[in-house]
């Protein structure tokens, strides 16, 4: 079996590593073909995933048709932004029989949509052969073999089977989910909360502040989610709280450190230089601000991060405003609780 993995940064970079343990043949594409070459000489990605030594059945290239054509399995890991122009890219060169696996956590700004429906449209051919893996699942630590766990969501049981079957290794456990949209806006999502606890931290706020920003940041994703056809059950499994717990609160995360940096003062675009990865949570904030509009779907966190991070908003100010809501029952959709004593 050959699989691509098209996205070099640190989390493709990872899953290429799990990937070239079970198989033979695993072809990581790179866009940037200096960088290819330095990953191919040194069994390494020193720019995104320094320290984690790729198996021997891992070939690197920069040529994008390469890397697909043939190809049974297909992961895309490329940011959000160029995942429309990536799929079309391949589109001429999948076969037929292709599984396509989208393991990029976030929504296309001016569509809003979801990244397989993105990927569904470029490549119809593929349309009923996706599925989506996410979790809570850092690729510092996949890289490394700490024990980890996933989800692969797709409404096709074979497939998600399939997947599952590809990626499972003693340290890395994958669950299946028929609940794709669940699993995907979990993965999407809990981005946006990142930010906010991120920003928690920088302002000095204590463990309260931050459990309590998480969990009623869970519970306006749920009520999102559910809007848009997901299961509420997939919201409290790996693809959700457990995406939600590991975003929030590590080190590793790009998005809680972006936080960090809002509450300093920051502003996005000095953001986004700090950095050579994409955080996706600030584009997603966009799009989820959007869908909330779209839905007629209450999402107080979601519109204080919208405000700090497009609006210039004083992220002190936003917390106020979250505080100072007029008070409302915990599960607010609950309309009828004339069952009270």
């Amino acid at each position: 079996m050959k699989i691509a993995v098209i996205g070099s940064g640190s989390w493709g970079t990872a899953l290429a590593s799990i990937l070239g343990e079970n198989h033979q043949e695993v072809v990581l594409w790179s866009r940037n073909p200096q960088l290819a070459q330095v990953i191919t000489e040194g069994r390494e990605n020193p720019a995104y995933l320094p320290g984690v030594k790729l198996p021997a059945s891992v070939s690197v290239t920069s040529e994008l048709h390469a890397a697909a054509n043939g190809a049974e399995i297909i992961v895309i890991v490329t940011p959000s932004h160029v995942m429309r122009e990536t799929a079309a890219k391949i589109a001429s060169v999948v076969s037929k029989d292709a599984i396509i696996v989208c393991a990029t956590k976030g929504l296309e700004i001016g569509s809003l949509k979801r990244m397989t429906q993105v990927i569904s449209e470029e490549i119809p051919l593929l349309s009923e052969r996706l599925a989506v893996l996410s979790g809570p699942n850092h690729a510092e630590e996949v890289g490394t073999k700490q024990p980890s766990a996933t989800v692969v969501g797709s409404p096709w049981r074979s497939i998600a089977e399939q997947v599952q079957e590809a990626f499972i290794t003693p340290y890395f456990r994958v669950y299946t989910n028929p609940d794709n949209i669940g699993v995907e806006l979990g993965g999407a999502l809990k981005n946006i909360i990142a930010l906010g606890t991120g920003a928690c931290d920088g302002l000095g706020f204590g463990d309260n502040a931050k459990a309590a920003f998480m969990t009623r940041g869970l519970a306006e994703i749920t009520r999102l989610g559910m809007a848009m056809g997901a299961n509420p059950l997939t919201f409290a499994g790996l693809a959700g709280i457990g995406d939600l717990i590991a975003t929030c609160t590590s080190r590793h995360s790009r998005n809680r450190r972006a936080g960090l940096l809002l509450a300093e003062g920051k502003s996005v675009e000095e953001i986004q230089k700090a950095t050579n990865m994409v955080v996706e949570g600030i584009r997603s904030t966009k799009a989820a601000y959007q869908l909330a509009k779209q839905y007629n779907v209450e999402m107080p966190i979601t519109t204080e991060i919208f405000r700090v991070l497009y609006e210039g908003a004083d992220p002190k100010d936003a917390v106020g405003q979250l505080m100072s809501r007029g008070r409302t029952h915990e599960n607010e959709e609950v309309a009828n609780i004339d069952n009270w004593l």
